[in-house]
This record gives C-alpha cells, sequence and structure tokens, in this order.
C-alpha cells in the first residue's frame, strides 16, 4: 500500500486542524500583542504590581486556551478577567487610596511636586527682552516662534528647548509669520478660542537645557518674556532652597516640602497616612459633625422612600386589583408613567416645578407664595422625599399588584368562609405572604436609595449649605453626594483619601445591613 506524498499529508494535517483553531490562534497573537504592550507600559512607568498582574494573566491565558484539560477555564476566562479589572481593580484600587494623602497639594510623585513648585514661583527676569512671539502648532502639540536680538527665529516647546530653525519668514511687525514644519496659529483665533488661550498662558518653553536659565511665557500671544524661579532642588540632598531669603525646605513624612519654621510649600505629593482618614472623618471638627447630619439624614433618606413607596405602590395596587374597577389597564399605565421617565429629567422637571421664584407649584397650589422648597433644609428635604416618592412608587404599584395575582386564591377564600374581613385578610395573610417576596426587592431598594446620588445632585445638588461650615456638604446631601463634593470633582478643594475612606465605609454599611436583612428574610419564609 503506497503512502501519501509528503505536500499532501502536510495539507491534510492542516485541514485536520480545522478553522477554530486558526481563529483561536489569530485571537490569543492579537491578545498576546496587546498584552504585551501593555506590559511595556507598566515597565516605562515603572508600575511593578501592575506588570506582575499582567504577565502572570498573560501567562495564564496562554496556558488555559492552549491546554486541552483546562476546557471550562476556557469559558470562565473572560468573565473572570472582566471581574477583576472592571470590579476587583476599583475596590482595590479605592482601599489602596483611602489610606493615602491623596488630593489637591498632594497629586503625583515628589520630582513632580518639585517641578510644580519651581514653575509655581515663576517671576519675569529683571530687564529680560520682550521678544516678538508667534504660538504654532504641529496637531495638538503647541509651541512658540521667537525673533531674537539677531533676527533669527527659534522653535520650543515645552518639551524641547528653543532652537533656531532655517527657511522662516518673519512679519511686519517682527513675530515669525511662516516657520518650516509648523503652523502659525491666527491672531484672530486666540482671541475667540478660549480653551487655546488657556493653553497658551499656561505653555512654559524652555530657554535652554539648563532649568536654571528659566522658561519663555506669554501674557497675550504676541510678545514672550523670560522668567525664573527663586527656587533651587537640590537633588542629592532632596531639599528646595530660596535664594533670595535663604530658607531651606526638606521633605516631610507628609508629602510636603517644609521649612524649619513650618512654612510649606504649595505642591506635594502623595504618601501613606495609614488610618488618618478614617480617623479625621469621625474626629476632625471640620468634617465629624456635617458627617454625623449627612449619616442620620441618609438612614432617615433611605428607609422612609422604601416605606412610602411601598405603601403607596401596595395601596394602588390592592385597588386596582379589584375587579370592581374599570378601565384597570389604562389607569394602571397612567399611574406607571413615572417610572417610565429618565430619574435626571424627572428631577429637573420638578427642580423648576418647586422654584421659589417662577416654580408652578408656588403659583398655582400656594397662591403665588414666596416658599423656599429648595432653599429651606426641611423644606429641601421633604422635596426630596416628594419627588422621590413620585418617582418610585410606580415601581412598587407594579411589583406588588404582580404579587397579588399571585397569591393563592384558596387560601383567601378559606379565610372568608372562617369569617376573616378584609382587614383581618391584609393583615394575617395578604402582607405576611406579599413580604416574603417583596422583602429581598425591599433590601435592594434600600441599598440603591441609600446611594442614589441622581435625586439628590439633579434637584438641590446637596444644598443649602450648612451654616457656619466650611465643609462642602449641605443639609440634603447623602453620603455618595457628600462623598462627590469631598472628592472635589464639582470644583473646589480635592480630598481623594477621604473620599475614598467614605466610600469604604458606605461599602461596609451596606454590607452589614442588607446581611442582616436578608437573614431576617430568611426567617419570613421559614414562617
Amino acid at each position: 500500500m503506497s503512502e501519501a506524498p509528503p505536500r499532501e499529508s502536510h495539507a491534510r494535517s492542516w485541514r485536520g486542524l480545522g478553522g477554530g483553531f486558526v481563529a483561536k490562534l489569530l485571537l490569543m497573537m492579537l491578545v498576546n500583542a496587546a498584552g504585551i504592550a501593555a506590559i511595556l507600559s507598566a515597565h516605562a512607568a515603572q508600575a511593578w504590581v501592575i506588570l506582575g498582574v499582567l504577565v502572570a494573566g498573560l501567562v495564564v491565558a496562554d496556558w488555559i486556551y492552549f491546554s486541552k484539560r483546562a476546557v471550562p477555564l476556557k469559558y470562565l476566562f473572560p468573565g473572570l478577567v472582566f471581574l477583576a479589572v472592571f470590579q476587583m481593580f476599583t475596590l482595590l484600587y479605592t482601599g489602596y487610596v483611602a489610606f493615602t494623602n491623596y488630593g489637591t497639594g498632594h497629586l503625583g510623585s515628589m520630582q513632580q511636586a518639585v517641578d510644580a513648585a519651581l514653575i509655581q514661583d515663576e517671576r519675569p527676569v529683571e530687564d529680560s527682552p520682550q521678544y516678538p512671539l508667534s504660538v504654532v502648532r504641529d496637531g495638538d502639540l503647541l509651541g512658540f516662534a521667537i525673533t531674537d536680538d539677531a533676527d533669527t527665529v527659534q522653535v520650543g516647546t515645552a518639551e524641547d528647548p528653543l532652537a533656531e530653525v532655517d527657511g522662516a519668514t518673519i512679519g511686519d511687525n517682527g513675530s515669525p509669520s511662516a516657520v518650516p514644519g509648523w503652523e502659525v496659529v491666527p491672531r484672530a483665533e486666540l482671541f475667540t478660542d478660549t480653551d487655546l488661550q488657556q493653553r497658551v498662558v499656561e505653555l512654559r518653553v524652555p530657554i535652554s537645557d539648563d532649568a536654571e536659565d528659566g522658561s519663555l511665557r506669554t501674557r497675550e500671544g504676541s510678545t514672550g518674556g523670560v522668567y525664573t524661579s527663586r527656587l533651587v532642588w537640590d537633588p542629592a540632598e532632596q531639599t528646595i532652597t530660596n535664594t533670595e531669603t535663604g530658607v531651606v525646605y526638606s521633605p516631610s513624612d507628609r508629602g510636603s516640602f517644609v521649612s524649619p519654621d513650618g512654612d510649606r510649600l504649595a505642591a506635594g505629593w502623595y504618601v501613606s497616612v495609614g488610618f488618618d482618614n478614617f480617623v479625621r472623618a469621625f474626629t476632625d471638627a471640620t468634617y465629624a459633625g456635617p458627617l454625623l447630619k449627612v449619616t442620620g439624614w441618609t438612614f432617615a433618606f433611605a428607609i422612609l422612600t422604601v416605606l412610602t413607596s411601598f405603601g403607596l405602590g401596595l395601596l394602588f395596587a390592592l385597588i386596582y386589583n379589584d375587579q370592581r374597577v374599570r378601565g384597570r389597564k389604562v389607569l394602571r399605565t397612567l399611574f406607571i408613567l413615572p417610572y417610565a421617565f429618565p430619574a435626571f429629567m424627572s428631577a429637573l422637571l420638578w427642580r423648576g416645578m418647586l422654584n421659589s421664584e417662577f416654580g408652578v407649584i408656588n403659583e398655582w397650589f400656594f397662591l403665588g407664595s414666596d416658599i423656599g422648597w429648595l432653599s429651606d433644609p426641611w423644606l429641601a428635604k421633604i422635596a426630596i422625599l416628594w419627588v422621590n416618592l413620585w418617582l418610585s412608587y410606580p415601581y412598587w404599584f407594579l411589583v406588588t399588584t404582580g404579587a397579588l395575582q399571585a397569591l393563592p386564591a384558596d387560601v383567601m377564600e378559606a379565610a372568608r368562609v372562617d369569617g376573616a374581613g378584609r382587614w383581618r385578610q391584609f393583615r394575617s395573610i395578604t402582607l405576611p405572604m406579599l413580604l416574603v417576596s417583596t422583602a429581598p426587592l425591599a433590601i435592594a431598594s434600600f441599598a440603591f436609595n441609600f446611594n442614589n446620588f441622581t435625586i439628590i445632585y439633579m434637584l438641590t445638588g446637596g444644598g443649602p449649605a450648612f451654616s457656619g461650615s466650611s465643609t462642602p456638604m449641605g443639609s440634603t446631601d447623602i453620603l455618595i453626594s457628600a462623598i462627590y463634593q469631598i472628592s472635589g470633582v464639582s470644583g473646589g478643594r480635592a480630598d481623594y483619601g477621604l473620599a475614598s475612606a467614605l466610600s469604604i465605609v458606605v461599602f461596609i454599611v451596606i454590607g452589614v445591613i442588607s446581611a442582616l436583612a436578608f437573614r431576617r428574610t430568611r426567617k419570613l419564609e421559614e414562617m
């Protein structure tokens, strides 16, 4: 029996592999390419922990998808990766930040703090000539082109110091009008584009490779001068010296440069501070009092919202579950309309309606009275509870309607035969059986409203502010919106460390309450 030629045997072996293997091979090539690129980026940033995780993850991925034994992991691994990236990493990073002083004045590394301190202290050099200047760009990269005393054109960027270029053209006003390799930004665009103006004002172009020579800056985009800093950085001693006063600033264990008399430079870097953020949240007079009020209101808001929305939804469900009511389908549809609107749009709508000056609530229902629904602390709380009731009762209307229709009819019939009245049937049979199915949903609703950022932010913005307090928190802030204010995302001083610490506290509180509530739910099922 003759053997197949080698070429034909080789072709059959490749066909035997199938298209699935080829697709898997191509996919893993892309995964490895992306993984290696991420590893190189982590190595360049000296992020050794991330680098180790990336290497381990790539090795495990290759082993799983090229092994014939790890079949279940082939399906589980993508989900585990997404879980680690989008949930575990967020939780772990939040925990890490909670133990640091990361925030305004403490951003980045020590070297970045040094650079920021030197830049912040820059002053114009006395008798510095004012060079005719043009703003140039190459894509998103901005630079300065100047005409020096020798009528030659020099170009530089924030990363590259000024250097002479050949072939440039000088305009009638003395500033460069054309620069090879660069686009000269028209003056008209500088006057109309505010973002571009901000970037130009903040741009600093080094005069030379020596940082002590200063940098070129401009205020209006047509002339530039030399600026230098009074501060000098000594990398060997890791100190900053003010050359005018002779004061030496040394690094502290709190991420700041501090002088012997306690004066501190504004620019700092983030360091580990242990449990200081947790302690500060409960002991610092600036935060402890307002946070205590915010915490009490958070629990009250979440509990009252669940109770009122559940009660109103159940009331409507009982009414429109009665077959004697005509047009039940139409009425049910009308009652669930608030649930169909986006919450943020509804909150904005109610914010306008509750406006004390031109809102329809005061105009139509209170004879044009000037009632500060959103400016008075207690009225603002009532407004939030009312609007959230309007938004959330349709959910419970739908849930309890379905639960009522699922109740066994024979139990209710037996109760009626035994002489139980409507109230007795509701209290002893209907409500307990409803709670068995709706209690887990009530727990989830409590957890949701405990962190209901949308209604607070869109309706009141957390205001009105606490009287006599310097914190960014307000009377209607709940913990999640207070964390948002403390983080400085909306403007002001940012304190990411404290915000992260409070986020962990909220996470623990919700977890403990949910665990206790679910245990109680299991007892209801047993009953």
